[in-house]
């Protein structure tokens, strides 16, 4: 059997740096394993090599002196492939047809006024776009089977989030009934060694009670993603039914005045609907606060949950998706309350009609540009393992194991032990 053997000065294995001493920890840690303190990793110097097989298999991880010859050596950083939790690989005919820094209820009348027909050209050059930048695994959005025969492909992984919504009770059924006609399409089609296509709700401002319902009581509905708390106005409507959403539902000629409010924040009032057996990723979080994570998690029971992998409620993962959020509002979540709380984090793109690229490299050194305290090996995990983990791929991809073939991916051009501005990726295999 033939092997390649990588070497470089920095070994990320998804969970931790390879060696010894601070490289070995990864840094200091929050209740996921993520960042809480702002230094780098450690030099491997001539300590580690990593092994695969020539199709990426991983081998194990050996001591340089028992490598033998062959070794490449690459200046810079080896990871796992990125694990992109949430694209919408279907608007990537868009880029740079929506004005940014708008506001979220601008920027969705943009996308609906303009968004048309697919462009499968567009969406081939975006999934090569992330293939080069070492992304391997794609949770994407899918309103329709726009994007199936790309990837019947297999040149990336994709779990399709199959989207629904209608905000109206009565037309739940119908609403239902149309996105699963786009499942059917894709479970017949499209297939992988573990279960790889969802019904989910769009988010809450656009989701009926009744839809809720059946799609958290659809048969094989184990992982799940959503849109949460993108803007504070969607707070305000479900405490009050006021705010900047009602704007949204006149443009597009809804009557919800039926809709009073609930008298809570949004992600508590949504998320009593889910079920112990799914995994929930909720994407954005811009205005997710320390009060929500009180309110839905039994002091932090559930987002623990997540952290060391057992199943008390819905199992959450939080989606950060900070240069979507700049484009749109420009703002960010408040990463710090997150890590400071324990919460399993996980990195997406959003879309290239919100994106100027689809990078997960990018979007890490926007939070390590915007939090300085957080540190290399937790943005790292973010974009590896826990996003294997949150997509249910973590048997095949995230981490240097053996038997695994995560991809491995060079970070050239580093700033030191930081990623700085220069980084760039590219994938070796």
């Amino acid at each position: 059997m033939t092997y390649r053997k990588f070497k470089a000065d920095y070994l990320f294995m998804g969970t931790g740096f390879a060696g010894s001493g601070l490289a070995a920890a990864g840094g200091a840690r929050g209740g996921d394993g993520g960042p809480v303190g702002g230094e780098g990793p450690a030099l491997m110097g001539e300590d580690m090599v990593l092994v695969t097989t020539e199709d990426g298999t991983v081998q194990g991880v050996v001591a340089a002196s028992e490598a033998g010859e062959g070794v490449e050596y690459y200046p810079g950083l080896l990871s796992p492939g990125f694990i992109n939790c949430h694209c919408h690989l279907e608007l990537s005919h868009m880029k740079g047809l929506v004005p940014e820094r708008t506001g979220l209820v601008d920027f969705l009348t943009a996308v609906i006024r303009r968004r048309g027909g697919g462009d499968a050209a567009a969406g081939a050059r975006a999934e090569q776009e992330m293939l080069d930048n070492g992304i391997v695994a794609v949770g994407d959005i899918c309103n329709t089977a726009d994007t199936l025969s790309l990837k019947t492909e297999g040149r990336l992984y994709y779990h399709n989030f199959i989207e629904t919504m209608g905000f109206i009770e009565q037309g739940a059924p119908d609403r239902f009934a149309q996105s699963l006609g786009v499942f059917q399409t894709f479970a017949e089609a499209y297939s992988l060694p573990i279960e790889a296509n969802s019904i989910v709700p769009h988010a809450p401002y656009s989701v009926s009670s009744a839809l809720f319902r059946l799609v958290a009581g659809f048969p094989g509905n184990h992982v799940l993603t959503i849109h949460n708390q993108e803007t504070e106005a969607e707070n305000e409507f479900y405490l009050s039914g006021t705010g900047d959403f009602l704007r949204l539902y006149q443009q597009l000629g809804l009557d919800v005045s039926f809709f009073q409010g609930t008298g809570k924040r949004s992600l508590a009032s949504y998320l009593p609907y889910f079920y112990r057996n799914q995994g929930l990723i909720l994407v954005h979080n811009v205005a997710t606060s320390e009060e929500d994570l009180r309110a839905v998690m039994g002091a932090g029971a559930r987002v623990q949950a997540a952290a060391e992998g057992r199943a008390e409620g819905a199992t959450l993962y939080f989606c950060l998706c900070p240069n979507a959020n700049r484009y749109i509002s420009d703002q960010l979540p408040d990463v710090g309350m997150l890590v400071r709380n324990g919460c399993t984090i996980v990195m997406g793109t959003d879309s290239l009609a919100s994106n100027h690229q689809l990078s997960i490299l990018e979007e890490i050194k926007t939070l390590e540009q915007a939090f300085p305290q957080l540190d290399v090996a937790g943005l790292l995990r973010w974009a590896t393992y826990n996003g294997a983990r949150a997509l249910q791929m973590d048997g095949m991809l995230g981490s240097f194991e053996p038997g695994k073939r995560p991809g491995v991916v060079l970070i050239e051009n580093m700033d030191g032990p930081r990623l700085g501005v220069r980084a760039t990726a590219r994938r070796l295999v």
